[in-house]
């Protein structure tokens, strides 16, 4: 698929922002499925780009100088095709680093005991497919109950949550079952589910000795295709996410975001 994206990020606060530090991901690789035919992300001042310990593009910004509303903007065009297996080079970090769990993936013993008839005792895609489909059916997908914060084991305790509440679950389990699994970020296009825009889901590491990651899209049960677009990879959703930052002053704040992702002929 040919995909035209443009990912427009607002902040409006009460009072002047006086100092504020932000960090973007929003910049997708160029990897296996995954063409960028062009892409540029528009912030208020000029940014330093570098790549993170995982790879990820990151952009950062500092602003000094007071300010009541601020605008992100990323945009481009993808070309796609299906692809789900990831080969690491040799920049990448270790497989064994990410069976260490976070505070956003640790499982609960409600949770293991709960999954334990599915989790995963080999890397094969079949079980941890079949794990993604057990996460699926446990956690209803419900809009507006979970936030950035929400852990996995509070999400489990709800029964309800988003994308990126499936990916700390199933990271989560993949983890305590001696798999290395690492949080992805990135877009998913549907004409028909235009709130997925913007989405999440996690890579596996089917093959320790060759580095080779295959990717499960939790919310669907499946492996990524074409829809997929890949933005960053990390430890969870902290560490991979589009945009985050710290500020000091501003007061209340009012965040709006918009994605439209439009197929090209």
């Amino acid at each position: 698929m040919h995909l035209k994206i443009r990912h427009r990020t607002e902040y409006r606060y009460e009072t002047p922002v006086h100092y504020s530090i932000q960090e973007l991901r929003l910049t997708p690789p160029q990897v296996a499925g995954q063409q960028i035919e062009k892409w540029k992300v528009s912030t208020p001042i000029k940014s330093n780009v570098s790549q993170d310990a995982f790879g990820n593009t990151c952009s950062v910004f500092v602003q000094e100088a007071p300010y009541t509303s601020m605008m992100i903007e990323a945009e481009g065009e993808v070309k796609t095709q299906d692809a789900f297996e990831y080969p690491d080079d040799s920049k990448a970090v270790s497989p064994y680093y990410l069976l260490q769990q976070t505070n956003l993936t640790e499982p609960s013993e409600e949770m293991l005991s709960y999954f334990k008839g599915d989790l995963p005792k080999k890397h094969s895609v079949d079980v941890v497919l079949k794990l993604a489909s057990a996460v699926q059916n446990a956690i209803t997908y419900v809009p507006g109950q979970t936030n950035f914060a929400t852990t996995a084991a509070q999400s489990f305790a709800m029964k309800t949550g988003v994308c990126q509440d499936h990916a700390h679950v199933m990271l989560g389990l993949c983890r305590a079952s001696g798999i290395p699994a690492r949080y992805v970020s990135g877009y998913f296009f549907a004409e028909e589910s235009p709130n997925l825009a913007s989405h999440a889901w996690i890579d596996f590491c089917s093959d320790v000795q060759k580095g080779v990651w295959t990717s499960i899209d939790i919310t669907h049960a499946c492996l990524v295709d074409a829809r997929h677009i890949r933005l960053a990879i990390g430890r969870d959703y902290y560490s991979a996410a589009p945009v985050k930052g710290v500020r000091s002053g501003g007061g209340g704040e009012e965040l709006s975001a918009s994605i439209s992702i439009q197929q090209l002929t």
